[in-house]
């Protein structure tokens, strides 16, 4: 009967998706628009997006991020309480996870499915799942038999949005998101904020996907 041949074999440990995850390219979908002036020196200061974050640390950590990248690029801090000619809106967060679910069919060998089972009459495997079911042959393909994989997904964001303080019109507006197998925004927003300046400020209206290479591959 199918619903004896259906087996369904252990999941695939998360903890250990997650660290090869670690060794892989960052890959995000970057999109921006944008009317910046020429770079000149104008001065700007980071904001929250989300008022929540407003004094926070880890916001600062991030914002310092954003404040290192925009200088490279012949913008500058503002100090001394003055007032900036940009302000930047920073925002990033991480959602709660998809899971997935991976199956696919595998061969069955001499010592059953897993390895479970016993030996039953005249030297044949028996158990649930067993080659005592279908005869015996040393290896043989069960497309029944299918090993399922599960996993979370999770997707992040790193939004960005500049704006004249004089007017407060917008002159840059960017979005970074990704997919991963962790949750760990202390990783994963230094990349999505990499990708967001990779080739900044880009070409207005584009939607571009962004390679970042594991941290031992940037040396």
């Amino acid at each position: 009967m199918p619903s004896i041949r259906k087996v369904l074999a252990a999941v695939a440990p998360l903890a250990l998706l997650a660290a090869s995850a670690c060794t892989q390219p960052f890959q995000a979908n970057v999109s921006r628009f944008q009317a910046l002036p020429v770079p000149e020196g104008q001065t700007f200061a980071i904001e929250p997006a989300d008022a929540r974050n407003r004094g926070g640390l880890e916001f600062a950590q991030y914002a310092g991020l954003v404040s290192q990248r925009l200088a490279a690029y012949g913008y500058r801090p503002v100090e001394g309480g003055a007032r900036p000619e940009l302000v930047v809106k920073f925002d990033y967060g991480v959602d709660h996870g998809v899971q997935k679910t991976v199956s696919r069919p595998e061969p069955v060998g001499p010592w059953g499915y897993g390895g479970y089972g016993g030996f039953g009459p005249y030297g044949r495997r028996w158990g649930y799942g067993s080659a005592f079911y279908y005869g015996w042959d040393p290896f043989f393909y069960d497309p029944w038999y299918q090993r399922i994989d599960t996993y979370t997904v999770y997707t992040s964001y790193a939004d960005m949005v500049i704006e004249r303080s004089s007017d407060g019109k917008h002159v840059f507006e960017g979005k970074a998101k990704a997919r991963s197998l962790d949750d760990a925004l202390p990783r994963l927003v230094p990349n999505l904020v990499e990708a967001l300046f990779t080739n900044f400020p880009g070409q207005s209206g584009e939607e571009v996907k962004i390679t970042i290479a594991p941290p031992d591959k940037r040396k």
